[in-house]
Order: C-alpha cells, then structure tokens, then sequence
C-alpha cells in the first residue's frame, strides 16, 4: 500500500511528462490538462491502496484510457455539431515549451550562447512539429517508449496491444521521424 507521500511524490514526478505525452496526442493544451488531472484523481481515488511499485504501470494505463474517451468524445460531439472555430486560426500562440522543461542540476539552461539557443530552439521546434505529425497508435507507442522510458512490455501493457505491435509502431514512428527530420537538414 502506497503512503501519501509516496503517491504525492509519484504525482510531482510524472506531471509534465504525462502532461506532454497528453498534449501531443490530443494537440489541445487545455484538455491535454484535464485529462492529466482527471488520470491523476482516478488513480488517487480508486488504486489508493495499491503499492507505490504498481503506481507507474496504472496511472500510464488509466491515462491511455483517459485519452482514448476524450477521442471518443470529440468524436461523438464531431458528429453532432460542426465547431466552426475548429476552422478559425489560433490567436493564442502560448504552447507549452520544452527548453523551459529543460534543466540542469544547477537549475538553468547551461551556458549556451545566444545563437546556440536559438538553433536549439528551432531543433526541438522542429522534433516537435514532426512528433505532431505521426499517426496517433505510432506517436502513443513512441513517446511511451522513448518518452516515458517504458519498455515494450510496459508499453503494450498502457497501450492495450501486443508487444509485437509496439515494436510495429516503434519503428515505423522512428523511421518516419528520421526520414521528415533528415530531409530538414537534422541528423
């Protein structure tokens, strides 16, 4: 049985990677947000009593599920109603910045001149936008692996699939990535 402490540490640990993970697969910051909290008060509600060892395993599992019914959701609601600012521009341009997730254990950036910071910047701007582009089952099984650090097992496990198709969509993603950021001028 997990402590307070142990399932308040584990929450702190996982937030902005889950949060991350979440905004990638639903490419909406604000609902990439309340499925995360959602994830995380259903595994503090229901698995309360289980031990801190299984936390990682079910707040992954519980997060894929959350994800998949706010799919489903926008789905149906797709179906209903035609939301016109679907067509409309962004005017907010306030995304969530991976260079501000970034630190070292002084607690800053490092010593990057200027340019390097933007060059940087760009890159990961870059990585970002292809990550976007992938298939959702490819882009789910690649963060979960590369992002989440998960092994295959673990992954089929959050994902509901066999280990053979996370190996599947693994490859296909990186290859994918690989060839997108090559033909931009990254190795």
């Amino acid at each position: 049985m997990a402590t307070d402490k142990e399932l308040n540490d584990f929450l702190k640990s996982v937030d902005r990677r889950a949060f991350k993970r979440t905004s990638y697969l639903v490419r909406d910051d604000d609902a990439a947000l309340d499925i995360v909290q959602d994830a995380m008060i259903k595994l503090a509600e229901k698995y309360f009593d289980r031990p801190a060892a299984e936390l990682p395993l079910l707040f992954q599992r519980i997060l894929s599920n959350a994800t998949m019914d706010w799919f489903r959701r926008q789905k149906v609601r797709n179906a209903v109603m035609r939301n016109l600012s679907d067509f409309e521009g962004s005017e907010t341009d306030e995304e969530f910045d991976l260079l501000e997730s970034l630190e070292t254990g002084e607690g800053f950036l490092g010593a990057l001149s200027a340019a390097d910071e933007v060059s940087r910047a760009q890159t990961l701007a870059l990585i970002d936008q292809e990550v976007q582009q992938l298939p959702a089952r490819q882009r789910e099984a690649f963060l979960l692996r590369y992002w989440e650090e998960l092994d295959v097992a673990e992954t089929a496990s959050v994902m509901g699939c066999s280990e053979g198709s996370v190996k599947t969509h693994c490859s296909r993603a990186v290859h994918a990535l690989a060839k997108s950021l090559k033909a931009k001028g990254i190795q």
